[in-house]
Protein backbone atom coordinates (compact mmCIF):
# COMPACT_ATOMS: atom_id res chain seq x y z
CA UNK A 1 0.00 0.00 0.00
CA UNK A 2 1.62 3.42 -0.84
CA UNK A 3 1.17 5.83 1.88
CA UNK A 4 0.29 9.58 1.23
CA UNK A 5 1.80 12.51 1.92
CA UNK A 6 0.44 16.36 2.56
CA UNK A 7 2.55 18.25 0.26
CA UNK A 8 2.61 21.93 -0.99
CA UNK A 9 2.48 21.19 -5.10
CA UNK A 10 2.74 24.33 -7.05
CA UNK A 11 -0.73 25.47 -9.12
CA UNK A 12 0.90 24.75 -12.60
CA UNK A 13 2.10 21.41 -11.65
CA UNK A 14 -0.96 20.16 -9.57
CA UNK A 15 -3.44 21.09 -12.80
CA UNK A 16 -0.65 19.04 -15.17
CA UNK A 17 -0.59 16.12 -12.49
CA UNK A 18 -3.54 15.37 -11.10
CA UNK A 19 -3.37 12.13 -11.41
CA UNK A 20 -0.61 12.33 -7.74
CA UNK A 21 -2.96 14.81 -6.42
CA UNK A 22 -5.79 12.80 -4.02
CA UNK A 23 -7.39 15.45 -2.37
CA UNK A 24 -6.96 19.06 -3.15
CA UNK A 25 -6.65 21.15 0.43
CA UNK A 26 -6.56 25.30 0.89
CA UNK A 27 -4.25 27.17 -2.06
CA UNK A 28 -1.44 28.99 -0.40
CA UNK A 29 -0.27 32.12 -2.75
CA UNK A 30 0.18 29.73 -6.14
CA UNK A 31 0.73 26.72 -4.63
CA UNK A 32 -1.75 24.08 -2.99
CA UNK A 33 -1.53 22.30 0.20
CA UNK A 34 -2.57 18.62 -1.23
CA UNK A 35 -2.65 14.64 -0.17
CA UNK A 36 -0.50 13.30 -3.06
CA UNK A 37 0.91 9.64 -4.05
CA UNK A 38 3.83 8.73 -4.95
CA UNK A 39 5.83 11.57 -3.79
CA UNK A 40 8.85 11.06 -4.83
CA UNK A 41 8.21 10.92 -8.60
CA UNK A 42 6.28 13.91 -8.13
CA UNK A 43 9.55 15.59 -6.73
CA UNK A 44 10.98 14.78 -9.24
CA UNK A 45 8.36 16.12 -11.72
CA UNK A 46 7.99 19.74 -9.92
CA UNK A 47 11.88 20.28 -10.40
CA UNK A 48 11.72 19.19 -14.41
CA UNK A 49 8.40 21.12 -14.59
CA UNK A 50 9.95 24.30 -13.31
CA UNK A 51 12.97 23.82 -15.86
CA UNK A 52 10.97 23.28 -18.89
CA UNK A 53 11.03 26.91 -20.11
CA UNK A 54 13.65 28.13 -18.93
CA UNK A 55 17.44 27.88 -16.79
CA UNK A 56 17.32 28.32 -13.05
CA UNK A 57 19.29 29.58 -10.49
CA UNK A 58 19.58 27.42 -7.66
CA UNK A 59 17.66 29.79 -5.33
CA UNK A 60 15.07 30.26 -7.45
CA UNK A 61 14.24 26.54 -8.46
CA UNK A 62 14.16 25.88 -4.96
CA UNK A 63 11.05 28.39 -4.16
CA UNK A 64 9.38 27.59 -7.37
CA UNK A 65 9.47 24.10 -6.97
CA UNK A 66 7.75 23.84 -3.47
CA UNK A 67 9.78 21.36 -2.09
CA UNK A 68 10.15 23.12 1.87
CA UNK A 69 12.56 20.43 2.66
CA UNK A 70 15.60 21.67 1.67
CA UNK A 71 17.36 18.59 2.22
CA UNK A 72 15.19 16.58 0.24
CA UNK A 73 14.99 19.70 -2.27
CA UNK A 74 18.78 18.84 -2.54
CA UNK A 75 18.43 14.65 -2.65
CA UNK A 76 16.06 15.39 -5.55
CA UNK A 77 18.09 17.67 -7.50
CA UNK A 78 21.28 15.75 -7.07
CA UNK A 79 19.45 12.76 -8.13
CA UNK A 80 17.96 14.81 -11.24
CA UNK A 81 21.80 15.42 -12.09
CA UNK A 82 22.97 11.86 -11.40
CA UNK A 83 20.59 10.24 -14.02
CA UNK A 84 20.85 13.16 -16.68
CA UNK A 85 17.87 15.06 -16.28
CA UNK A 86 19.53 18.21 -15.09
CA UNK A 87 22.34 20.05 -16.42
CA UNK A 88 24.43 22.64 -13.79
CA UNK A 89 26.81 24.83 -14.88
CA UNK A 90 28.59 27.59 -13.20
CA UNK A 91 28.09 31.41 -14.43
CA UNK A 92 29.55 33.94 -12.40
CA UNK A 93 28.91 33.14 -8.98
CA UNK A 94 25.48 31.53 -9.50
CA UNK A 95 24.84 27.83 -10.69
CA UNK A 96 22.51 27.70 -12.89
CA UNK A 97 20.36 24.76 -13.95
CA UNK A 98 18.88 23.26 -17.02
CA UNK A 99 16.48 20.56 -18.06
CA UNK A 100 18.02 18.26 -20.69
CA UNK A 101 16.95 16.64 -23.19
CA UNK A 102 16.54 12.93 -21.25
CA UNK A 103 15.04 15.33 -18.54
CA UNK A 104 12.33 16.60 -21.25
CA UNK A 105 11.71 12.88 -22.24
CA UNK A 106 11.08 11.79 -18.49
CA UNK A 107 8.95 14.83 -17.91
CA UNK A 108 6.95 14.26 -21.23
CA UNK A 109 6.14 10.60 -19.96
CA UNK A 110 3.78 12.31 -17.10
CA UNK A 111 2.43 14.92 -19.09
CA UNK A 112 -1.44 14.69 -20.14
CA UNK A 113 -2.08 15.16 -23.58
CA UNK A 114 -5.38 15.65 -23.96
CA UNK A 115 -5.72 15.69 -27.64
CA UNK A 116 -4.32 12.12 -27.55
CA UNK A 117 -6.75 9.34 -28.15
CA UNK A 118 -6.27 5.69 -28.21
CA UNK A 119 -7.05 3.87 -31.35
CA UNK A 120 -6.81 0.52 -32.71
CA UNK A 121 -3.54 -0.96 -34.05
Amino acid sequence: MIRTRLTYVPLEVADQFEDFIIERGEQVLDAVKARTRDYSTLSLLKLLYQLRGNPMTFSYLYSKSKIRMKKSFLNYLHLCVDYNFIKKEPVGPNVIYTITDKGRTMLNLFIHKESQEVGPY
